[in-house]
């Protein structure tokens, strides 16, 4: 960071179906960087600014792709699964061309429904992913019954006598 000239750049890493991973950075051509070849994107790639608060929420972030070719709609159709996972890493490079250190993982997320904006010859997709605190938000839905209480400990007889305790007339004292 005390360099007189600093090459900052974004690696993305999505997975997709059947674990593969679509691994893009914000330069052109490829490098190796964390053991794996990064496939240059430049100006293709752009990712929405990633947002930190100081309250408790979550903040998703997007990538976009733009200039795909209208025959990669149906590709990215098929291959993208709601809950995969994401990643974007913020690094430098030297000015050999050199990821310098370990880049640090800036954001990560699991994915949502892929927008795709076709304009004829070519695509705009946008995915969009959510940060792992969405699922607070989500309601838990959960009984005090014994089909309820199997999903998770099918040998467990505690809840079998709960249905009959609802019309059951019980009397205390003499």
């Amino acid at each position: 960071l005390q360099a007189a000239k600093l090459r900052p750049i974004l690696f993305y890493e999505g997975e997709f179906a059947a674990s593969s991973f679509l691994r893009l950075w914000t330069g052109f051509g490829q490098i190796v960087w964390n053991a794996q070849t990064w496939t240059g994107a430049g100006n293709l790639l752009s990712i929405t600014p990633i947002q930190e608060t100081s309250d408790i929420q979550a903040t998703g972030f997007s990538i976009s792709l733009s200039g795909m070719p209208s025959a990669n709609i149906s590709l990215a159709l098929a291959s993208a699964q709601q809950g995969k996972a994401g990643k974007i890493w913020l690094g430098a490079m030297t000015e050999a061309g050199a990821v310098i250190a370990d880049p640090f993982l800036a954001r990560q997320g699991r994915m949502d429904v892929p927008i795709i904006d076709d304009a004829g010859e070519t695509c705009t997709i946008t995915i969009r992913y959510e940060d792992r605190l969405v699922d607070v938000e989500r309601p838990r839905e959960r009984r005090y019954t014994n089909e309820d209480q199997n999903i998770d400990c099918p040998l467990d007889k505690g809840f079998d006598q709960v249905a009959a305790l609802q019309d059951a007339q019980d009397v205390w004292g003499s």
